[in-house]
């Protein structure tokens, strides 16, 4: 059996590790360990002597582990046999993730079970090789991105399913309202994911949703749907209003039911409903009127009685006593009253007609 001069794994983009195919060594042989690779000497399933990126000779001076369980000669070339693997560190960025089946979730604003469906990707990178090779490999010779993925996806979605549910809860964020925050939802589940992948010495790296959704068709999202419009409604017209929409819908329902007793008990609550909210809406607008909408008052104009020959004269206006000073019918000693006096006074007296007598002349005096 031919021993092995040369110990090397070319770097293969889709491989994290690769076992050499013969465990027939000998101590000087050279061991090659490109860039981003880590080999590892194993015997009996333990691993012994870990080697990171060079070129070596093997020597029972750097095998040390290994040559406590072969016991080799010191300085000699002997055969000897070992495991030798080797654990390619690249990232691997091009990893695929979605739910197989819907996730079945409440939505946290409108109480409405809906199915979720979410996919997208992420990328790992063995960041630990040697906890790596001690929790994943047992008895395969290579370890490809595909049995990774293979590895990981049910408890990948187990865990997405969680932390999805929890997320919106915490968040209240509607189903509806999910894709607007793709971001969020990526850098949370980043950061709980990259605590799973530790255990096993793999760095999670740039973990993304690309789509959370529901089937259109789906009853329940159509129901969802529905709920968010009733919601709507309500906020841009007012819940009174709304709810006298419904009574008339109750009430037309009920008028093409014809000869059913029925409809016309619903005919006849949906007629009191109305009714109800139409006093409702009359009082909210009598309200919304008397807040200001309306003008003031028009001022009261004041009325005078006067005393002429004698003889109690009105009620008259303001321009009709003007008329009577004018005309000479009434003078400066003229008694009147207005509302709010305590008594008859001289009209000159009253500050309203204290200037009409200043620019009349006085009363002709009686002929002798």
């Amino acid at each position: 059996m031919a021993l092995i001069d040369v110990i090397k794994c070319d770097v293969n983009s889709n491989e994290f590790i690769y076992k050499f195919p013969s465990d027939d060594l000998r101590i000087g042989s050279q061991l090659v360990v490109y860039p981003s690779q880590t080999a590892f000497f194993l015997k009996g399933g333990k691993i012994c002597d870990e080697f990171t990126s060079g070129t070596y000779t093997i020597k029972t001076e750097n095998i040390p582990l290994l040559n406590k369980l072969i016991n080799l000669p010191f300085g000699s070339d002997s055969p000897f046999k070992a495991d030798v693997w080797f654990v390619n560190q690249i990232s691997k960025l091009d990893m695929k993730w979605g739910t197989p089946q819907p996730i079945q979730l409440e939505d946290p604003k409108y109480g409405i079970i809906v199915p979720v469906r979410a996919y997208g990707q992420y990328g790992i990178r063995i960041s630990n090789p040697r906890v790596f090779m001690e929790t994943l490999i047992g008895n395969m010779t290579s370890f490809s991105a595909e049995k990774i993925d293979d590895y990981f996806k049910g408890k990948l979605i187990s865990l997405l399913n969680n932390l999805i549910s929890k997320k919106m809860i915490t968040e209240k964020v509607s189903v509806i309202e999910i894709n607007a925050q793709l971001m969020m939802m990526s850098e949370y589940c980043q950061t709980q994911l990259t605590k799973y992948f530790t255990q096993y010495g793999i760095e999670l790296i740039d973990f993304s949703f690309m789509s959370i959704n529901v089937p259109q068709d789906d009853p329940s999202f159509i129901k969802l749907k529905n709920a968010i419009d009733k919601a709507a409604q309500l906020k841009i017209v007012g819940r009174d209003i709304y709810q006298m929409d419904r009574s008339f819908d109750v009430m037309e329902k009920a008028a093409t039911n014809e000869g059913s007793m029925a409809s016309v008990a619903n005919m006849g609550m949906g007629l009191g409903m109305g009714l109800n909210l139409g006093n409702q809406m009359g009082n909210m607008m009598t309200q919304n009127m008397s807040t200001g909408a309306t003008p003031p008052p028009l001022p009261q104009t004041s009325t005078y009685h006067i005393v002429i020959n004698g003889q109690q004269s009105g009620p008259h206006d303001a321009n009709t006593i003007y008329a009577y000073i004018n005309q000479g019918q009434i003078n400066s000693e003229t008694l009147a009253w207005k509302q709010g006096m305590p008594a008859w006074a001289k009209i000159s007296t009253l500050p309203e007609f204290t200037t009409a007598f200043q620019s009349c002349p006085p009363p002709v005096p009686p002929t002798i």
